[in-house]
């Protein structure tokens, strides 16, 4: 008897999943903004109800609760954003001024940082314009060395794309330790 409820709690939650995941991966999409995070805190959200099934399915609306995980879900990712935001926003706060900088070459370099995802200009900026560590970086934004390693790399060739300079890494790494103020302006 218990295997039939267990299959039968099974096949009602697979139904509900089938019903209720785009909607869900919508109400996602349209609270954070991210089309990329939408599914996955979908998923995550009715992997939550998976686990609380047996409640959530003998409540009187089991789709108001699922909007309501996913609400939540959505709540702390944005805020999980908006603090690696400030901690990065800390770190340029904390740059070192120089005297008679480049301001032509601060505000190409500052531009071509804008133009690269947030965690790989995250990284190349806590590696090289606050000389962290790799790991220092990867506690600083919540992920692992590997991650870290990876972004910065991918981050500082994509630099020297878009700032057209073919600029050796250390004289790149140098220009962002003085705050950007020098580097891209011989196209």
């Amino acid at each position: 008897m218990g295997r039939d409820v267990d299959d039968a709690a099974s096949v009602e939650f697979h139904a509900f999943f089938e019903r209720h995941h785009a909607e869900l991966a919508r109400l996602a999409h349209l609270l954070t903004g991210e089309a990329d995070a939408a599914d996955d805190l979908a998923a995550d959200a009715l992997l939550a109800l998976w686990h609380r099934w047996d409640r959530v399915r003998r409540a009187e609306h089991p789709v108001a609760y699922a909007r309501g995980v996913v609400a939540n879900l959505a709540r702390t990712r944005i805020r999980g954003a908006l603090r690696e935001r400030r901690r990065v926003a800390l770190f340029w706060a904390r740059a070192e001024r120089t005297e008679d900088p480049d301001v032509a070459g601060a505000v190409d370099v500052r531009a071509a940082l804008r133009r690269l995802p947030f965690r790989k200009r995250a990284c190349v900026v806590l590696r090289h314009a606050f000389d962290l560590s790799e790991k220092d970086t990867a506690l600083a934004l919540g992920v692992s060395v590997g991650t870290v390693k990876s972004q910065t790399s991918k981050g500082m060739a994509e630099l020297q794309r878009l700032l057209g300079t073919g600029e050796e890494p250390r004289r790149l790494h140098a220009a962002l330790a003085r705050g950007g103020e020098a580097g891209g302006r011989d196209r």
